[in-house]
C-alpha cells in the first residue's frame, strides 16, 4: 500500500511539471492495465532508438554532414513534438478507448476523416513491422551470419514476432523491459567507444554535406530516411485500449520518450560525425554496422540491433491491430467487421494480428524484389508519408477543437494553443511535398477517395464530434457578420415561413414552399397549437416530432416550428414576430387561401397584420382535382404571372424565376403577362414588358391581353398553365368578405394560384 501511494504521488509530481492537472488519482491507479513507464514510456523510447539509429544513421550523417542532420533532427524532433502536444490536449479532453490516432481523430474529425486516417494508419504500422524486421535481416546477416538469405531470415523474424504478440500483449510488454535494459548498455557502449575516438578535424570535415557522390538525394532524402525513427510516439497511444490511465500515461510517457530520445540523436550526430569519416559512415555496402566499429564493446551494439529491430516490430505489431480493432467496431466498413472481435478476457484483437502478420510479410517480399542493396531505403520513405499524414490530421483536430470555442473542449494538458496544433500541421504537410510532392499528392489523394467513399456511406456515428462545433461557431460569426452589413436589395433571399396546418396531412404548402427557397433561402413549416403552454405541452413535444419525421420523410430544406397560443392567428402573429435570429428572420409568410367562409374574417386579419409587420404574404389556392395529385407532381403547362405594377410584380417575377429553377419545373417557360382594355396600347406595353425581362435578366416572353373582362381573359389565357401568379391587395377592416370574392372570381377554375403581397425589399433590376 505505502509503494502505491509513493508511485502515485511520484506520478502527480510529473503531471504537475508538465502542466496536467488530474483528479480521482486512487480510482484511476485501481484500474487493470498497463502503467505510464511500462505502457507508453518503454515501448515509444523502444521503437524510436530502433532500426534507423542502428542502421542508418550513420548514413545520413554521412551524407547529410552533422550541420544538416541537426538540423533534421530537430524539424523531426518539433513535429513529433508540435504532435505530442496536440495528442496530449485530446487525450486529456476525452475517455480514450481502443485505437489510439484512428479513435482520437474520429471522435473529433468525424467517422469520414477517422476512418480514412484509420486505415491509412493500419498499413502504415503494418508496413513498420516490415521495415523493422528487413532491418533486423541485415543485421544478422553484417554481424552473425554472412552470405546467407535475408529475406529467409526477415521471413523467420517476422513470423517470431508474429507469435509473440498473438499470445498476447501482457507477455510482450514484460519482455520490453528486457529489451530496453540491452538497449541501454548498447548506448553506454557507443558512448563510451566514441569519446576517447573523437577528432575535432574529422568533425570539422563532416560538418558539411556530402551529396555529390549521390545526386538523387538531398536533405529531404535524407529527412525522409530518418523520420520513420521518430515515428514511435504513437505506439504509447495505440495502446491506448490496455493502459491503466491513458489520459494521464499517454501525455507523459511521450513527453518524456520524446525529450530523451531527442537527447540521444543529437548526441550520436556529434559523436558519430567526429569519430569516423563521412565515406565510412555513409558506406552502405561495407560497414553496415558503422555504430558497432565505434563502439567499446561491438557485441553490445550487435545485441543492441537485435534488441531495438524485435522491440520495435513487437511494438508495431501490437499496434496495428489494436488500430483495426477499433475500426472495425465502429462498422464504418461491414466487411472489416469480423476484426472487432477479440479474444480471452483481455480482448485480445488475434483476427486482426493475422492481417498485420499478411501486410508485413507482402511488405518484406515486395522490398526485397524492388531492390537488393537497400530494401530499408526504399520501404523508409513510403512510411514517412503515411505517419506524416496521420500526424498532420491529428494536429488538424486538435486545431479545430480549440477554434471552435466548443464548450466541452476542456484539456487538462495546459501547454497546447490552436497556434501549436496550426504549426504542426501546416508543418507535416509542408514536409511531405519537399521529401516528393508526387508521392505527397498522391497520399492526399488517396485519403480523399476514402474520405468520400465514407461521406457517400453516410455513416451514422455514435459519438459526438466537431462537425457542428465547427458549424456552430462559422454560423455565429456569420450571423453576426450578416447582422452587421446593411441590407440591399441585390442580396434579398426568400425566407419562408409556411402555414400549412397540418403539413402531413395537406403537404402542399410545404412541397412549394421547399421548391420556392431550395438552394436560394430558407424555409421554416410552422404549425400552431391553439390552446394553454401549461396543457398543451405533450402535444407541442409530440407534433414537434411529427413535424420533423415530415420534414425528413418528405426530404424538404427545412425547419420546424410549434406555438402554443390562445388562437390561431395569435399564434400565427406571434410566430411572425419571434421566429429566426438576426438577418435571418422571415421576410415572407406563405399560408393557404381560405375555401370556408368561416375562415375568411381571421384570414383577412392575418394578412392586415402581417403586412403592418412588413412581411410579404403568399397565398396559395389549389383545386379540389389539384388537392387530389401527388403534392411532387410538377403539372404540364406555363408559369403566368400577370403584372399589374412593380408593387407586387417584383416578387411574383423572382418566386416564378426562382420555381423555375427547380429541376423539375426547368421545363415550364415563364410568361409575363399584362392586361390591357385598348388594342392601341398593345405596341407600348409589349416594349416595356420586354425591357422589364431584360433588365430582370430572367427567361421569360412577354405577352399582352386586351380585354375588358378581366376574369374571362385570366381564365382564357391561363387555363393551361401549371401556376399563375397574381398581386392582391390588402383588405380594409369589414371588406374581408368582399375581398375573397373578388380574388377567389379572378381564380375562377384555374388549378394552381398564387395571390402575392409584397413588403418590397427585393428588385428585380439589381
Amino acid at each position: 500500500m505505502v509503494q502505491q501511494v509513493h508511485q502515485a504521488s511520484d506520478c502527480c509530481d510529473v503531471s504537475v511539471f508538465l502542466g496536467i492537472s488530474f483528479v480521482n488519482d486512487k480510482l484511476n491507479n485501481s484500474k487493470s492495465g498497463f502503467g505510464m513507464f511500462g505502457g507508453v514510456f518503454t515501448p515509444c523510447t523502444l521503437t524510436i532508438l530502433g532500426v534507423i539509429m542502428f542502421l542508418r544513421f550513420g548514413y545520413v550523417v554521412g551524407r547529410a554532414g552533422v550541420f544538416e542532420t541537426l538540423i533534421i533532427i530537430g524539424a523531426a524532433t518539433l513535429i513529433t513534438l508540435l504532435t505530442t502536444l496536440s495528442l496530449s490536449a485530446i487525450v486529456t479532453n476525452t475517455e480514450v478507448k481502443g485505437g489510439g490516432a484512428y479513435f482520437l481523430i474520429s471522435r473529433s474529425l468525424g467517422a469520414e476523416f477517422g476512418g480514412a486516417i484509420g486505415l491509412v494508419f493500419f498499413v502504415a504500422q503494418a508496413i513498420s513491422v516490415a521495415m523493422y524486421v528487413i532491418g533486423f535481416s541485415e543485421a544478422v546477416v553484417a554481424s552473425v551470419l554472412p552470405g546467407q538469405s535475408k529475406l529467409l531470415i526477415a521471413t523467420i523474424c517476422n513470423i517470431f514476432v508474429f507469435g509473440c504478440v498473438f499470445r498476447g500483449a501482457g507477455w510482450t510488454i514484460r519482455l520490453q523491459y528486457f529489451i530496453l535494459a540491452i538497449l541501454l548498455a548498447s548506448l553506454g557502449s557507443f558512448y563510451a567507444g566514441a569519446i576517447p575516438e573523437f577528432d575535432t578535424g574529422v568533425f570539422g570535415e563532416n560538418w558539411d554535406s556530402r551529396y555529390s557522390d549521390a545526386p538523387k538525394e538531398s536533405i529531404f532524402t535524407m529527412f525522409a530516411l530518418f523520420f520513420p525513427a521518430v515515428t514511435g510516439i504513437m505506439v504509447g497511444a495505440n495502446m491506448s485500449g490496455d493502459l491503466r490511465d491513458p489520459s494521464k500515461a499517454i501525455p507523459i510517457g511521450t513527453l518524456l520518450s520524446i525529450v530523451f530520445t531527442g537527447a540521444i540523436y543529437f548526441s550520436l550526430a556529434l559523436l558519430m560525425g567526429g569519430a569516423r569519416e563521412a565515406s565510412v559512415l555513409s558506406n552502405l555496402g561495407g560497414e553496415s554496422l558503422v555504430i558497432a566499429d565505434i563502439s567499446a564493446v561491438p557485441f553490445l551494439i550487435t545485441a543492441g540491433v537485435f534488441a531495438a529491430t524485435l522491440s520495435s516490430a513487437l511494438g508495431s505489431m501490437m499496434g496495428a491491430p489494436r488500430i483495426l480493432q477499433a475500426f472495425a467496431k465502429d462498422d464504418v466498413f461491414e466487411k472489416l467487421r469480423p476484426f472487432a472481435a477479440g479474444s480471452g478476457e483481455t480482448n485480445e484483437p488475434r483476427r486482426a494480428t493475422i492481417l498485420t502478420f499478411v501486410i508485413s510479410q507482402a511488405a518484406i517480399l515486395l522490398a526485397y524484389a524492388s531492390t537488393a542493396i537497400a530494401p530499408l531505403n526504399a520501404i523508409a520513405p513510403l512510411i514517412t508519408m503515411f505517419f506524416l499524414l496521420t500526424y498532420g490530421l491529428l494536429n488538424l483536430a486538435t486545431f479545430y477543437e480549440a477554434i471552435t470555442k466548443n464548450p466541452s473542449y476542456r484539456p487538462r494538458f495546459r501547454y497546447s494553443h490552436w497556434l501549436t496544433s496550426l504549426a504542426g500541421a501546416v508543418g507535416c504537410l509542408l514536409v511531405m511535398f519537399l521529401i516528393d510532392w508526387v508521392w505527397a499528392s498522391v497520399a492526399i489523394f488517396g485519403m480523399g477517395c476514402v474520405y468520400l467513399y465514407i461521406s457517400q456511406k453516410e455513416v451514422e456515428t455514435r459519438w459526438g464530434d466537431l462537425h457542428r462545433g465547427l458549424l456552430f461557431e462559422r454560423t455565429r460569426k456569420n450571423l453576426l457578420k450578416l447582422e452587421k452589413e446593411l441590407h440591399h436589395p441585390k442580396n434579398w433571399r426568400p425566407i419562408i415561413l409556411a402555414f400549412s396546418g397540418a403539413s402531413w396531412e395537406r403537404p402542399q404548402l410545404a412541397v412549394y414552399g421547399h421548391w420556392f427557397t431550395a438552394g436560394h433561402g430558407v424555409l421554416t413549416l410552422g404549425y400552431v397549437i391553439q390552446g394553454d403552454v401549461e396543457n398543451r405541452l405533450e402535444r407541442l413535444q409530440s407534433q414537434e416530432r411529427i413535424l420533423n419525421a415530415f420534414i425528413q420523410d418528405q426530404k424538404l430544406e427545412a425547419f420546424p416550428a410549434v406555438v402554443v397560443a390562445p388562437t390561431i392567428s395569435a399564434g400565427m402573429e406571434s410566430l411572425v414576430q419571434t421566429h429566426g435570429l438576426g438577418a435571418l428572420r422571415p421576410n415572407t409568410v406563405l399560408i393557404g387561401w381560405p375555401n370556408n367562409a368561416g375562415k375568411i374574417v381571421p384570414f383577412s386579419t392575418t394578412l392586415r397584420s402581417v403586412h403592418a409587420l412588413e412581411r410579404s404574404v403568399v397565398a396559395m389556392r389549389f383545386s379540389e382535382s389539384a388537392l387530389e395529385l401527388d403534392p411532387r407532381t410538377v403539372p404540364l403547362g406555363t408559369i403566368d404571372v400577370w403584372w399589374r405594377g412593380n408593387q407586387n410584380g417584383e416578387l411574383m417575377l423572382l418566386l416564378a424565376h426562382l420555381l423555375a429553377q427547380n429541376q423539375r419545373w426547368r421545363s415550364r417557360p415563364i410568361r409575363l403577362l399584362r392586361m390591357i382594355e385598348n388594342e392601341a396600347g398593345r405596341g407600348e406595353v409589349l416594349n416595356h414588358l420586354e425591357g422589364l425581362i431584360d433588365n430582370a435578366r430572367i427567361v421569360a416572353t412577354p405577352h399582352v391581353v386586351v380585354s375588358e373582362n378581366a376574369v374571362a381573359a385570366i381564365q382564357a389565357t391561363s387555363r393551361s398553365a401549371a401556376i399563375v401568379f397574381m398581386g392582391m391587395a390588402v383588405p380594409e377592416e369589414g371588406e374581408g368578405e368582399e375581398f375573397h370574392k373578388r380574388m377567389t372570381d379572378l381564380a375562377g377554375e384555374l388549378s394552381r394560384v398564387v395571390f402575392v403581397k409584397s413588403a418590397g425589399g427585393m428588385s428585380i433590376h439589381s
